[in-house]
């Protein structure tokens, strides 16, 4: 069996690689059989070092799940939320997402789900982009906005009979 500080260490590099949280790290010690107040130092112990810091994580996994994965911000609240991720903290870091660029982002993905999909009428192609922007967890008003943009300012209402 591994003695604490090993355990620590391996943590450390571990946090090292990638940004993690407090939820990443507790997972990886759960896995061990420390004691509960083991457990308790090490996590405080890479808190304290700035191996672990849940803004930084915060800010990272927002950019990150943009960028590279292209979610809206309930999706990636919600991920955040099933870290444990204290809500001011995200909010915090969703307060610094650009909204020019995630507009963009939203236009530029419908746009090419749009080139790619096929409808049995304009309302069933506006109702399959609806439903792609909104698992990939963006705002209905937004989806909506830009789907009536690539779709010449049509009723929308009547999509959703």
């Amino acid at each position: 069996m591994k003695t604490e500080t090993e355990i620590r260490s391996g943590l450390a590099r571990y946090c090292s690689q990638a940004e993690r949280c407090i939820d990443d790290v507790r997972k990886k010690l759960n896995a061990t059989e420390l004691p509960e107040d083991a457990k308790n130092r090490i996590i405080d112990r890479l808190i304290e070092e700035k191996f672990i810091d849940e803004q930084r994580f915060c800010r990272s996994f927002v950019n990150d799940k943009l960028k590279f994965n292209r979610w809206g911000r309930i999706k990636i609240g919600y991920e955040l939320k099933k870290k444990h991720i204290k809500p001011e903290t995200v909010a915090d870091a969703m307060d610094g997402i650009d909204e020019e660029e995630y507009l963009a982002l939203l236009n530029d993905l419908l746009k090419s789900k749009k080139r790619s999909t096929k409808g049995r009428s304009t309302q069933d192609l506006f109702r399959k982009l609806y439903g792609f922007a909104s698992l990939r967890g963006f705002e209905s008003p937004l989806i909506i906005k830009i789907l009536k943009e690539l779709f010449g300012n049509i009723d929308h209402e009547a999509y959703f009979d």
